[in-house]
């Protein structure tokens, strides 16, 4: 190889090291434009300026402002991670905020650049005004957000009234002097990020956390940040539930089972019953065949009665067990009412279905020894015996 092709190849070289070099950078480095939203973590805290490391070439700064809470305290640490909007780039040094107004006055041109680029900016709500609320951002700019925007289930709109939150900038108009916001259009965003990482993990029993957000009479909906499903009344406990009312209440928090999803048709549900331990494990230990336990009858139906021996422990008394000598029963109710305190017998358990069948304690002899699942025994003399001496006695009483 000769001298010029030697420094040929070793310029090559230096070409493709230089081209890697930017290659890699750049996939780190995107290029960010203002309003883009990025995580950063917290470098170091300053008196009036913060360091984040965003995964770019040059530093990210953000106002140290934007960090205290309520009484001035820095309320977050050097490692965490925070979500934060870019605003500008000049010398190396990036801008970045949390929302505007979040530590400083911002007039019109912020809050115009705000509007443009999607970045939040800080409100708090002053008055209720037709159609919904007044609100006034930073540098005393006032803004209109209808009731439907705030996002937040609320008993009575006044309830709002000087609460601070972050708001979009959905309209403005007629140089800032019409500013619509909305709160409502953030916790939608939030929700569809949140909605997607859900997505990815998000299988059926799964055990996930939510917030009892509606009750209806057929169940209940649970919010688990992302997505809204239904928790049926059945599948609340394992106890037969009247009224709904009396085990939940809106803003309860749960472990749930996801029972079913649906994408395709934004379906799904919940079990808070699953989470629990089965109550039929306490039947062949606890309750046995043959013994006498106390009860309280929970409905009534044509058929029988249930009766409840224990949460989400019922048995079926059929009506054919509530006859009295020389009566005869229409109807369990003829006899019975819901709330009524029995001693009854377990005369048949039927594992596979987990059904219980009863008797009323003094009517022993009338129980099998037996289960749904035993097989009858099988004919010995001694029964034959007593079919044949019951039908001679049946037969000399003619």
């Amino acid at each position: 190889m000769n001298e010029e092709n030697f420094d040929n190849e070793e310029m090559n070289q230096e070409e493709d090291f230089a081209a890697m070099f930017e290659a890699s950078m750049g996939a780190v480095s995107r290029q960010l434009n203002p309003g883009d939203k990025v995580d950063g973590t917290l470098l170091q805290v300053g008196k009036d300026w913060s360091f984040l490391d965003v995964g770019q070439k040059g530093e990210g700064v953000l106002a140290t402002a934007e960090l205290l809470n309520a009484d001035g305290e820095v309320k977050y640490k050097v490692g965490d991670l925070l979500s934060v909007y870019f605003m500008s780039r000049a010398g190396g040094e990036m801008r970045f905020t949390t929302k505007v107004g979040g530590g400083g006055n911002s007039g019109l041109e912020q809050l115009e650049n705000a509007f443009a680029s999607g970045i939040p900016v800080e409100g708090k709500l002053e008055k209720e005004i037709k159609g919904g609320y007044e609100v006034k951002l930073a540098g005393n700019v006032r803004a209109f957000c209808p009731f439907s925007q705030t996002g937040l289930r609320v008993a009575d709109p006044a309830e709002l009234i000087g609460k601070e939150l972050p708001f979009k900038i959905t309209q403005f108009s007629e140089r800032g002097r019409n500013i619509v916001v909305s709160h409502r259009a953030l916790l939608d965003a939030e929700r569809d990020e949140k909605r997607a990482e859900l997505k990815k993990s998000l299988s059926e029993g799964q055990i996930v956390k939510g917030t009892v957000t509606n009750i209806l009479g057929f169940g209940a909906f649970v919010d688990i940040g992302g997505l809204e499903g239904l928790l049926p009344i059945s599948e609340v406990s394992h106890s037969r539930i009247e009224d709904i009312n009396e085990v939940l209440s809106i803003g309860q928090e749960l472990e749930v089972a996801v029972k079913k999803i649906d994408w395709q048709n934004n379906k799904f549900s919940f079990s808070l019953r699953d989470t629990q331990a089965s109550p039929w494990s306490k039947v062949g230990t606890i309750f046995k065949l043959g013994q006498s336990y106390p009860g309280t009858v929970s409905r009534l139906a044509q058929f029988g009665a249930f009766v409840t021996l224990d949460d989400g422990i019922d048995g079926l008394l059929h009506i054919s067990k509530l006859k009295e000598e020389g009566q005869r029963v229409r109807h369990p109710q003829d006899v019975l009412k819901v709330g009524d305190k029995l001693q009854v017998v377990i005369e048949k358990i039927d594992q596979a279905e987990q059904r219980l069948s009863l008797a009323l304690a003094g009517q022993e002899d009338e129980v099998l020894d037996s289960s749904y699942e035993d097989k009858p025994a099988s004919g010995g003399m001694g029964s034959l015996g007593d079919l044949l001496k019951a039908a001679q006695n049946k037969k000399g009483r003619k």
